[in-house]
């Protein structure tokens, strides 16, 4: 049993240079992912594909990966408090996951939760990063958020991951210069930002 299972559809994203192009209606597309509540036999696959990115993008700005052991902590202590950490499965094998942690630990801030999608290298353009995406709003409403986070490195390569935030009603919220260095460069990020209450 995977437990909650969330709606999917059929578009193409990369994740961290995510295009946002719609394949839906093509002859040949393939069926959706199924979206699932992340387990343990679960983290293995994702500290394989997280490691990915530490290792070769600047869409994170880690530098020396993380062992199972410590993924399958952060998975836990994400888990523990509710929050919503989710795979897209393709039968057992792990193509891409999200989750949704604290964006700032004081009280203050407890509606608002900041968001993280990571594809498989080897799983781009089935759908993935939307599918996940819309699941991951999905459960922190359920979850009870009042505000949506994301923060996105700005770079040539991440103009897909904005536009696909901007389809899902993210929003532009500011521009945060040479907050992050890695691989000798200096990194901006992107705040975007998207409201769970009703208007």
């Amino acid at each position: 049993m995977h437990g909650r299972s969330y709606n999917t559809f059929t578009y193409q994203c990369l994740a961290c240079t995510i295009e946002a192009m719609d394949f839906s209606h093509h002859p040949n597309a393939r069926p959706g992912p199924l979206i699932v509540d992340a387990g343990s036999e679960h983290v293995a696959a994702i500290q394989q594909i997280y490691a990915h990115y530490v290792q070769n993008s600047i869409c994170t700005m880690e530098e020396v990966a993380p062992t199972v052991a410590e993924m399958h902590r952060r998975h836990d202590a994400l888990r523990r408090e509710g929050l919503p950490w989710l795979v897209a499965l393709d039968g057992t094998d792990v193509l891409g996951y999200a989750y949704a942690g604290r964006y700032r630990s004081r009280v203050g801030y407890a509606g608002t939760l900041e968001t993280s999608i990571y594809l498989g290298n080897k799983h781009q353009g089935r759908g993935l990063g939307q599918a996940l995406l819309r699941a991951l709003i999905e459960a922190c409403a359920q979850f009870g958020a009042r505000q949506m986070v994301a923060v996105i490195v700005d770079d040539e390569g991440t103009v897909g991951s904005v536009r696909l935030h901007q389809r899902f009603g993210f929003q532009h919220a500011g521009l945060f210069c040479a907050v992050g260095s890695k691989f000798g460069r200096d990194v901006d990020t992107i705040l975007m930002q998207r409201s769970l209450v009703a208007p």
